[in-house]
């Protein structure tokens, strides 16, 4: 019997791909040349737009071939819509007189009085509701019948530098004047050296203001003098005068992103803080008026974020009356380039009036000086603080703000203190009793460690030696608890306030004590009112120190670092919140 052959599956899978290739690809071919049709259609359109308008323009008179606004003035719209058919186009035209370098330039040798000797013309269209924005631009040359004449008119020549004083081109100049007529209002780009040369200018007394702007860059201009809000601006508006070319520079750059955030200490972050920032640039003397200064907050996730920021240095204060600046990351203040992302992190806690932040800083750069030590004094008052360091206190084990403890250890009566329970009427003097605290978050798995104290130092005698004694344990996943001694063992105990932290716990981000109280006898007991860590981390600022809760008076700031000389100075601390700056000499 003969066998029938037939198609497999995949010889039909293969057969339907083959088709869908060989007629998708006839599809593309057809589509590309119906849109190339189009766009020659279009482009044949436009060409013919902008030829018609080149055909008006040259049978005008030369004195009436100027732009509305613009310099030289004339009957043409710098912008106009022209339709044909079911198309319509935007028409831009620009008109520059030319100073050709031939007979001599303004102000040059040999003068040329009348600099204006030709006319050049630049017009550009765009279809409105095409799908595919293209712009077609024709450049022309309009010159007059008969000689020129001389000009009581000037020139205005703008150079467009960025932050490195290298030029700027295609940059867009906005001059205006209301002042001459008819009046002035237009729009031009600097050409590839960074420059805007404007011929034949109308004389007029500081009346031309200029503002120059590109995208995603930052702008200037200038500003009218006698203004209440900037008398004396440091760039007034332009003057023209007769037979003078009036040259001006403008500074402009790509812009930067500016990330500000509010937390503590630990990182955590503290929202809703109102700041203020503050640039150094100044658009105005006597008084000195800044370019760039504003009040914002940050978000309830302690974030603000700024964009289209110059460069400049900026300076920052915090505004909220309910919490003190504890620092900022970096030392401020912070200069920020062209074309660049920063972070500002403002540190902040409770707060706790009256407070000083002294700033540390090296009397040569300016930089900050991490490593120093500040002793702040006045009569009956002495406090030392390393700055660098952070320190998380707690004071308050009530309503259960620990982690465990064995029952043994009071936390309610009297709230804000640890301390032997009472057993009828009296305290244990068999057992050891503990209390674990919860976890201490310093928000960095970098965070180093350093001591632990307590208060009251002393305990009353009756409890016997070692009536207080702690152990701390740290680790990175709140998981693992292994609570130790100055010696890195169970077996040792941290006794004596102030004792250094063992170096092992360092790199850890999670901290917890736990705290362990005896007595001798049963009518007394051992008691702490408060536990404090210090350490470091990537949310504690450097080359700072806070003070807080302080008495008004006259205050000695002692500030000492290695390799640097010895400070010694006097601050008055009068406010809420104050800064104290010190510069140390190597």
């Amino acid at each position: 019997m003969k066998q029938r052959n037939g198609f497999s599956l995949i010889d039909l899978v293969i057969s339907m791909g083959i088709i869908v290739l060989l007629f998708g690809g006839i599809f593309l071919v057809y589509s590309s040349i119906i849109d190339s049709t189009k766009n020659n259609s279009i482009r044949a359109v436009a060409l013919s737009v902008l030829g018609q308008q080149t055909e008006v323009i040259r049978n005008l008179p030369f004195d009436q071939v100027g732009t509305q606004g613009g310099i030289p003035s004339g009957i043409i719209p710098q912008t106009q819509i022209v339709v044909v058919g079911d198309q319509s186009f935007t028409v831009n035209t620009t008109i520059r007189n030319i100073d050709d370098p031939f007979d001599g330039t303004l102000g040059g040798n040999p003068n040329d009085t009348a600099p204006a000797d030709y006319k050049l013309v630049e017009l550009s269209a765009q279809c409105i509701r095409c799908p595919r924005q293209v712009l077609y631009a024709i450049t022309t040359t309009v010159a007059p019948n008969n000689l020129e004449s001389a000009s009581t008119n000037g020139s205005l020549f703008i150079d467009v530098l960025d932050a490195n004083g290298m030029t700027v081109s295609n940059a867009d100049v906005h001059v205006v004047n209301a002042s001459v007529t008819p009046a002035i209002d237009l729009t031009d780009t600097t050409n590839a050296s960074g420059v805007l040369q404007l011929v034949g200018v109308p004389t007029s007394t500081q009346s031309y203001a200029i503002t120059v702007t590109k995208s995603g860059y930052s702008s200037e201009k200038t500003y009218p003098p006698g203004n209440p809000s900037n008398p004396n601006p440091s760039k007034p508006h332009a003057t023209v005068a007769a037979s003078m070319v009036t040259e001006l520079s403008f500074a402009i750059d790509k812009t930067s992103q500016l990330n500000v955030k509010t937390s503590g200490a630990n990182c955590a972050p503290s929202g809703n803080k109102i700041f203020s920032i503050s640039g150094s640039k100044l658009i105005g003397t006597s008084p000195d008026i800044l370019k760039y200064s504003t009040s914002s907050a940050t978000d309830e996730n302690g974030l603000k974020i700024f964009t289209g920021i110059e460069w400049d240095t900026y300076a920052f204060t915090l505004g909220s009356a309910s919490s003190d600046l504890v620092g900022a990351i970096p030392l401020g203040p912070i200069a920020v380039n062209p074309s660049s992302t920063y972070d500002m992190r403002l540190i902040t806690k409770p707060a706790n009036p009256l407070s000083l932040l002294v700033a540390i800083k090296d009397a040569t750069t300016g930089t900050g000086i991490s490593s120093g030590t500040v002793n702040l004094s006045k009569s009956g008052f002495s406090k030392t603080v390393i700055a660098g360091r952070g320190t998380w206190t707690d004071s308050d084990w009530s309503g259960g703000q620990y982690a465990d403890q064995d029952g043994g250890v009071e936390t309610e009566s009297p709230v804000g203190s640890l301390k032997l329970k009472l057993t009828d009427g009296f305290y244990s003097t068999t057992t050891v009793s503990w209390l674990a605290s919860q976890s201490i978050d310093v928000g960095s798995s970098t965070a180093m460690y350093y001591v632990l104290s307590w208060n009251p130092v002393s305990q009353p005698a009756q409890t016997g030696t070692g009536s207080v004694r702690f152990h701390i344990a740290s680790n990175n996943d709140q998981a693992t608890w292994n609570f130790v001694g100055p010696d890195g063992t169970a077996n040792t105990y941290y006794s004596t306030s102030g004792e250094t932290v063992n170096a092992t716990h360092a790199n850890n981000r999670y901290l917890r004590y736990k705290v362990f109280l005896k007595t001798l006898d049963e009518n007394y007991t051992p008691e702490i009112e408060d536990v404090s860590v210090d350490f470091t981390s990537v949310c504690v600022p450097l080359a700072q120190a806070f003070f807080s809760g302080l008495n008004p008076g006259t205050y000695t700031i002692d500030v000492t670092a290695p390799g640097y000389q010895e400070s010694t100075s006097s601050v008055s601390v009068t406010a809420n919140w104050q800064q104290a700056i010190v510069l140390l000499s190597p």
